[in-house]
């Protein structure tokens, strides 16, 4: 079961590019499909069991500490150059500690956004990762946190 937490949508600074945010229910997830041992190049394995490493759940390889991790789903472009897309799910942990150059979910000014984080002579910066967008420069005053550090992703293509 997902709770979803009301998030800003898309503006026209770029800045609410997270649609939803949900927090995960750990004990929901399924039973595991199955992973299997031998690596594709542009086909699909032969389904027979002898080449079944083991049963994968992607909570179990998504998630490293199920209290402090959320789904996000993106909404607009700013971090394509990353491979973030628009409908894409991000994994999020709040328990890692952001460091310069981690993908980061951010709220400036109650406004949530994706971006990279950096740091200037002036302080911290949000980086896009698509040149039509502008890095964010944090101003004095303005507030800023980061609330947890990007992990992983999913992408549904049908």
């Amino acid at each position: 079961m997902l709770q979803n937490i009301n998030a800003p949508t898309n503006t026209p600074n770029g800045m609410g590019n997270v649609a939803s945010l949900s927090v995960i229910d750990p004990f929901s997830g399924c039973g595991g499909l199955p992973l299997y041992s031998t690596s594709v190049a542009a086909g699909f394995p032969s389904p027979a069991d002898d080449h079944i490493e083991q049963r994968l759940s992607p909570n179990s390889f998504l998630v490293d500490n199920e209290t402090s991790t959320y789904f996000v789903r993106v909404q607009g472009h700013s971090m394509i150059e990353a491979g973030i897309f628009d409908k894409d799910v991000l994994v999020v942990d709040r328990s890692v500690t952001a460091s310069i150059g981690d993908i980061v979910l951010a709220i400036l000014d109650g406004e949530f956004t994706v971006k990279t984080l950096g740091r200037s002579r002036k302080g911290p910066r949000l980086i896009p990762a698509n040149k039509d967008y502008q890095v964010i420069e944090i101003q004095e005053g303005q507030q800023f946190e980061v609330v947890g550090v990007v992990t992983g992703s999913m992408r549904k293509f049908k």
